[in-house]
């Protein structure tokens, strides 16, 4: 049975409002560690009892996935601001350093004229996540 500190061999899919953002059953399972804190919390908690070959359905909310969306990470930069390199669009992945020096990914959401707008939330905060999930293994 799936408990604290046993790991896992875990073949899931992600759906989000109905598109499927992520998935390991083309390739191999995830392997972590429950307790370990190398996945969302509402992902090990959901799969914490699950025996192996049991397979489930769950709902993870925000607060227990990738949080709610912060406004306040959301800034205007200039454009000048930017690397060199292609023109800014919409959608678009910049990469910031925090002051410790690691890479933080962050989506132009928006073009101006001299200036874009830069959101350093997690593209999947806010959102209620939805998987399914096959237990492959416990070791």
């Amino acid at each position: 049975m799936v408990s604290e500190g046993k790991m896992v061999k875990v073949n899931y899919t992600l759906t989000v409002d109905g598109e499927v953002i992520d998935s390991s059953r083309e390739g191999q399972p995830l392997a972590f560690r429950i307790g370990s804190g190398q996945v969302i919390h509402g992902f090990e908690k959901a799969l914490i009892g699950m025996k192996q070959g049991e397979k489930k359905s769950f709902k993870v909310p925000p607060d227990e996935g990738y949080g709610q969306e912060n406004p306040g990470i959301v800034h205007e930069v200039s454009k000048d601001m930017l690397p060199p390199g292609p023109k800014p669009e919409a959608g678009m992945i910049l990469y910031a350093r925090d002051p410790k020096g690691q890479s933080i990914p962050a989506r132009i959401t928006e073009v101006k004229e001299n200036t874009v707008v830069v959101n350093f939330n997690h593209p999947l905060s806010g959102k209620m996540l939805d998987f399914s999930a096959e237990i492959v293994e416990i070791i």
